[in-house]
């Protein structure tokens, strides 16, 4: 490989080292940095530097035992109601409202509107809040499905539109309706069955 190209490819693998760094989510860090890795030991390969190809291959091995760890690992999910003046609940939506406003910009506690409050536990850690409450007869909109960092994996979402899919349904829900603000927030919603119906609004039809 040309050694123009050689350089250009190790300074390519230390931006995806540095950048796993900056990832809350756990899962993201194993992935983007099982990426640098691997870049990392070819880039070893190609300088015949036998270190630095050993070594990154070792931490490529350590992330690829994790993210298996992850996958395959049996999460007891389980929801827990709340009260709208539960202090508990109160003192979440403080300590996380700054993540909170990036994915719901504007976002303000009206425990008056809520006719749904739970956390999500997973293994009876808190893994996040959702908050919604009844439009109309038939209709679920979605104030708030926050989901701390470190359980960003789409799990929770599956918990709540799939699991726990029967349970709106047998309180007259047929749709769930939520504003999206954030791309990030559009994947999530998305990869969970969510569809676009107008401008910055997804449903997911719950009777089909």
């Amino acid at each position: 490989m040309n050694s123009e190209y050689l350089t250009l490819f190790g300074y390519f693998a230390s931006a995806i080292i540095a950048l796993s760094m900056t990832m809350n989510s756990i899962v993201k860090f194993r992935w983007i940095n099982l990426a640098g890795a691997l870049s990392f030991s070819t880039y070893g390969f190609f300088i015949h530097a036998i270190p630095v190809m050993a070594l990154n291959g070792f931490i490529a091995a350590v992330d690829i035992f994790y993210l298996y760890r992850i996958y395959s690992k049996k999460e007891l999910f389980s929801s827990l109601e709340v009260r709208g003046d539960n202090k508990y609940l109160l003192k979440f939506l403080e300590f996380h409202d700054k993540e909170i406003q990036k994915f719901f910009p504007g976002f303000m506690y009206k425990p008056e509107k809520n006719t749904i409050s739970f956390f999500i536990l997973r293994n009876m850690n808190v893994a996040g809040i959702f908050l919604a409450h009844r439009e109309d007869n038939t209709t679920l909109r979605v104030g708030l499905d926050y989901v701390v960092p470190q359980y960003r994996d789409y799990k929770n979402g599956h918990y709540i539109y799939h699991r726990l899919r029967d349970n709106f349904i047998r309180q007259g829900f047929e749709k769930v309706v939520v504003n999206s603000f954030s791309g990030k927030h559009s994947k999530y919603l998305k990869k969970l069955g969510f569809v676009k119906v107008g401008e910055n609004l997804y449903m997911k039809e719950l009777v089909k």
